[in-house]
């Protein structure tokens, strides 16, 4: 009974899992350990700030996809001028074609640190296979492969298994970070990390993929068309979403926690305060928790790395499809949606060709979360203002908590990009 339950439980998983886990790639497990071994316990508080902000804004995503029928690219060009979203669409592929080129680069040197070998044949490989697992893989199996991925994440978890943690202390760091602060870091530098870490966790690939991923997963039930907005069916199915996203976004913070609490009780309490990348973090991590803790970190960045680039490339393939009108869904075959995997080709393509040119991996991540900074807060306004418009969602507008999170959301952000491009420019 409690497995056929457990069973019935993880069916009902998908788009939000995914993209929960996708949250944690490894550019955003550099941020994670950056934050750890250079605040120790101080910024433990942001990632239980964005937690609810995050299940707010991805379950907006989710039910905009699921109602409507269509993705957010269609629906944001029915509420904004044609050249403000093409201007957001086209910053959208820019940032991720930059995140997938530093999520490449460190898989690459995950694996070069675990096995030795040169360095580029490993990022082609990793290119390659992305592209493949889209391409060649139906869109079953390609989920399928995405899902078991999420378990790469629980390699974090190991790691704080391996260590001990003060919980008392990062307890009471974490809620008076102020009385904590370290004395050879200036406030400009724990504004920026704040900024990293609120972009890192809120991004708006996440917001294009889930919902793209409700629309497919509706376009593959020919009765859910014709039941979906029957209420019975209506309610379960939003309750589902709910479930799911509610569990993707909690799992995602939990291993950001994990990684901010492992490096914070190794790498700071050995004073190595300065992790540039994932694969840093993990080499930091050899002589000071063991190989053990080494490898399975290590393991941990190619696993979300696999799991990351293509959820990148298809949101961005979603997005640009939608917007000129193309066929587009990973349900259908290279041939008939040509434009759409083209899209999952040059972005993932150009991204491995910046990984294997060896671009600085920080300025990279910075630019990247620079472009996703911009352009998250009007992407964000626009779903709010989808979610409250009976004209698109009917009888399903979201409720008054729910545009409270989401409006809460958008101004963290707001506040969070005026932050970042003070810290970054001035």
């Amino acid at each position: 009974m409690v497995t056929q339950t457990a069973k019935a439980f993880v069916r009902r998983l998908g788009p939000g899992l995914i993209t929960g886990a996708a949250d944690d790639d490894p550019s955003g497990i550099a941020t994670y350990s950056q934050a750890g071994s250079q605040f120790r316990f101080a910024l433990v508080w942001t990632l239980l700030i964005t937690t609810p902000l995050m299940i707010g804004i991805q379950m907006l995503s989710a039910r905009i996809g699921w109602v409507t029928g269509e993705g957010l690219a269609t629906n944001i060009n029915k509420m904004c001028p044609r050249w403000l979203t093409t201007t957001l669409i086209t910053l959208l592929v820019v940032a991720n074609t930059i995140n997938i080129a530093a999520d490449v680069g460190a898989m690459g040197e995950a694996a070069r640190l675990l096995m030795g070998g040169p360095l580029p044949l490993y990022v082609i490989g990793f290119g390659a296979f992305c592209i493949a697992m889209q391409v060649f893989f139906s869109y079953e199996s390609t989920v399928r492969i995405l899902k078991w991925l999420t378990l790469a994440l629980f390699s974090y978890v190991a790691v704080i298994l391996t260590v001990q943690v003060p919980w008392h202390q990062a307890l009471t760091e974490s809620l008076q970070p102020w009385l904590y602060f370290p004395k050879d870091t200036s406030l400009k530098d724990y504004s920026a990390m704040v900024v990293a870490m609120l972009g890192t966790t809120i991004s708006p690939y996440l917001f294009f993929w889930q919902a793209s991923q409700e629309v497919e997963d509706n376009n593959r039930r020919p009765e859910a068309q014709a039941l979906r907005l029957h209420p019975e069916y209506a309610a379960e199915h939003l309750s589902r979403i709910k479930q799911d996203t509610f569990v993707g976004m909690t799992f995602s913070n939990v291993i950001a926690l994990c990684i901010v609490l492992a490096t914070a009780v190794t790498l700071n309490a050995k004073g190595i305060t300065s992790i540039q990348t994932a694969s840093q973090a993990a080499e930091a991590l050899r002589p000071v928790a063991g190989e053990f803790a080494f490898a399975i970190f290590a393991l941990g960045i190619i696993g979300t790395g696999l799991l990351a680039v293509p959820v990148l490339a298809g949101s961005a393939a979603y997005a640009v499809s939608e917007l000129y009108g193309w066929k587009a869904g990973l349900s259908h075959g290279f041939h008939e949606a040509r434009g759409f995997y083209l899209i999952i080709v040059a972005a993932t393509g150009i991204g491995t060709v910046m990984g294997y040119l060896e671009v600085d991996p920080i300025k990279a991540l910075v630019w990247s979360a620079i472009v996703n900074g911009v352009i998250s807060v009007p992407i964000m306004a626009v779903l709010m203002w989808i979610g409250q418009s009976e004209r698109l969602m009917g009888q399903y507008t979201i409720t008054r908590r729910h545009r409270f999170f989401g409006w809460a959301a958008t101004a963290v952000m707001a506040v969070a990009v005026v932050v970042m491009l003070g810290t970054s420019f001035g």
